[in-house]
């Protein structure tokens, strides 16, 4: 019977692949992560926009996720029952309120905006909705949607203020009157 010696062979540190492997899958799926929470930020964004602003910018707004505010101008108004469609155009207004008070305040400058002809208008498309109650002349339109290449705005949402709407029946309710 033949005896081998066993031959003493240096220990190779074969951890040192595996841990690389871990740490470069770690910094990928971190960097992943990272990606899809900025591409989602990115594509999701809204700004704030007066109707003077989007004027400015054209066609370079096409297709952006915005947000803006004007005035209605009641006659423009139409509204179709059958797609639930309603479209109108909204005046410029200033969206700071500290220019809005220096301006008289808010039923104010909704008028001035709705009256001046030489305001800046933009065209406003609301799809699938029914015709809300405050939509009228002189209200405040807050339009979240998209610019089209058309120049017109598409809202997703419609949100309206009618300031003149509730002037006199403030001072009455803190009055204690009816």
């Amino acid at each position: 019977m033949t005896q081998t010696a066993a031959v003493a062979r240096p220990v190779v540190a074969t951890r040192s692949p595996v841990k690389l492997k871990f740490v470069l899958g770690g910094l990928l799926i971190v960097g992943a992560i990272i990606f899809l929470i900025a591409s989602t930020l990115a594509n999701t964004a809204q700004y704030f926009y007066s109707v003077d602003e989007i004027k400015a910018r054209g066609g370079s707004l096409a297709g952006s996720n915005l947000r803006a505010s004007g005035a209605v101008i009641g006659e423009t108004i139409t509204y179709d029952p059958e797609t639930l469609t309603i479209t109108f155009e909204m005046a410029h207004i200033p969206v700071d309120d500290a220019k809005l008070n220096e301006a008289g305040g808010l039923a104010l400058v909704l008028h001035n905006a709705v009256i001046d002809p030489s305001a800046q208008r933009l065209t406003v498309v609301v799809h699938n909705q029914p015709l809300p109650d405050l939509l009228k002349n002189e209200a405040q339109a807050i339009v979240t949607g998209t610019m089209g290449e058309d120049g017109k705005f598409y809202a997703e949402e419609l949100l309206l203020k009618c300031p003149t709407r509730y002037d006199e029946a403030v001072p009455a309710q803190a009055e204690g009157g009816q």
